[in-house]
């Protein structure tokens, strides 16, 4: 008999398991579901010529932009990250493939290539670029700061230039500071197309 109520006591116990852990289980589920995004390709002016094969090496990044959440700014030594917007692809994979249609478009006379990509040609351009910055300012303005280096083979010669772009925010949402940031990086694809004439 004793054995018996135990047993009930033990079964009740475990049965009573999945009624208490069902709250916990629903506030976890509660938390919303993150909005992935991604850059948008801007089209710019066609340049008459450049190089037959150019190569865009990985994309340096700072560290704080080399991540899921999208940055929003880094104004008055904070991290200002949205937490439920996320991009949906990493972000120096996402930059790289953006460019090189950006070039693509620009360039309709030259094969443009990712180096990260399963293609390897000789290339007569390499192009390298370094992001310093890529988040808004005080005012709101998306702010891309960025080193460009391209090493032409044919023949050796070389190209530098810094950029500073800013531009402004359609909108205060996450979809109006990512149409901001494609604006931003069209124009620098549009100063590497002139570099490469």
């Amino acid at each position: 008999m004793t054995n018996t109520r135990r047993l009930g006591r033990r079964h009740f116990g475990l049965l009573a398991l999945p009624v208490l852990a069902a709250p916990a289980l629903q506030a976890c589920g509660s938390s919303p579901e993150p909005v992935l995004y991604t850059l948008a390709v801007r089209p710019g002016p066609v340049q008459a010529r450049g190089p037959r094969i150019v190569q865009v090496r990985d994309i340096g990044l700072p560290g704080y932009l080399d991540r899921k959440e999208i940055v929003r700014s880094t104004e008055d030594f904070k991290l200002d990250v949205r937490a439920n917007a996320w991009w949906g692809e990493p972000m120096g994979g996402m930059l790289s493939r953006t460019i090189v249609l950006e070039l693509s478009q620009r360039l309709p006379g030259s094969k443009v290539y990712s180096e990260a990509g399963s293609i390897t040609m000789d290339p007569y351009a390499t192009v390298g670029i370094d992001i310093q910055r890529f988040d808004a300012d005080k005012a709101g303005n998306v702010v891309l700061l960025a080193q460009v280096a391209i090493q032409f083979n044919r023949p050796t010669r070389t190209a530098a230039r810094n950029f500073s772009i800013s531009k402004p925010v359609p909108t205060v949402d996450t979809p109006g500071h990512v149409a901001a940031m494609s604006d931003a990086l069209g124009e620098l694809s549009d100063g590497i197309a002139t570099l490469l004439q």
